[in-house]
């Protein structure tokens, strides 16, 4: 039951990492602090289909 998901940096918009996760034990969209080399530091990134 686990499906791949895609994470979007908040303050570039670029896709840059990808994830997996249990669909029936997590039902809301992940966000975690993930580095971004597009901006340089780290910041917010959220879950996209």
């Amino acid at each position: 039951m686990r499906e791949i998901i895609t994470l979007e940096c908040s303050d570039c918009k670029n896709r840059n990492y990808s994830k997996t996760k249990n669909k029936k034990k997590q039902q809301d969209r992940l966000e975690l602090k993930k580095f971004c080399r597009h901006c340089r530091h780290h910041t917010v990134h959220k879950e996209v289909k």
